[in-house]
């Protein structure tokens, strides 16, 4: 009797283990994300630029620090002057870097082997100015007069775009109507149907600045304007678009 009392207990429990591992199995399926569909989609659009960005660096030495200041102080004063009289607005004048740095120089090694402390020998102040200049027909000649000012380093030259924002727009839909042109291929090709979006995230990319010449420039006199190209700005922009699958 007791034995058959255990059998039944034993089935019993069983069935208890099979209907708890088959409610769990039905919880976690539930968990688990609806079918999808993933995409990438790219747009870009060319603009023509209506703004530049200037750095120019004047770098001066000499054998005091205080010296070396004036110099330089005096030669960006004149730059200064020339960018109002190119009618650059104070707004758009912002000083971009500046350093007093020592110059060393290593004494010959002595007889002995022995080697001296490095001396000071001079100083270099460097003073940078970063210009937005509205007008991209003056871009050649205000650097022409800066360099006939005293702007003797190269620095870099950007152009971009005041408000690029309707251009970002139109990427945007592009990218868009790329990713869910793609997303229809895929789900036709599979014999399902694209249903609603579930998430989109999105990446741009905006002009990279465009290197001047780096070494120094002449302090010769130049008759014409530095020719300059403008060319055309590139906005793009990048989707990642998540469809749900209808079956």
């Amino acid at each position: 009797m007791n034995k058959l009392l255990n059998l039944k207990r034993a089935a019993l429990l069983a069935v208890g283990v099979v209907l708890l591992s088959s409610s769990t199995l039905v919880r976690s399926g539930d968990n688990e994300p609806p079918p999808r569909i993933l995409v990438t989609g790219q747009g870009s659009v060319d603009v023509t630029p209506d703004m530049a960005v200037l750095v120019l660096t004047v770098t001066r030495e000499a054998d005091t620090a205080r010296a070396a200041l004036t110099a330089n102080s005096s030669a960006m004063g004149d730059v200064l002057s020339a960018m109002a009289a190119q009618g650059i607005a104070e707004r758009d004048l912002q000083t971009a870097n500046f350093s007093i740095r020592p110059i060393y120089t290593r004494p010959p090694r002595k007889s002995s082997g022995e080697m001296e402390a490095p001396k000071i020998v001079g100083y270099t102040v460097r003073n940078s100015l970063s210009v937005r200049v509205r007008d991209i027909s003056k871009v050649g000649a205000i650097l022409d007069k800066s360099v006939t000012l005293g702007v003797n380093e190269g620095g870099s030259i950007l152009f971009t775009n005041d408000d690029p924002s309707a251009a970002m727009t139109q990427a945007r839909v592009k990218a868009m109507q790329e990713a869910i042109a793609k997303a229809k291929t895929l789900a036709q090709a599979a014999g399902v149907k694209t249903g609603r979006v579930l998430e989109i995230s999105e990446q741009s990319f905006n002009p990279r600045p465009m290197p001047m010449m780096r070494a120094e420039m002449s302090m010769a006199r130049s008759a014409d304007a530095v020719p300059v190209a403008a060319g055309e700005n590139t906005y793009k922009v990048t989707v990642n678009v998540s469809f749900a699958i209808d079956q």
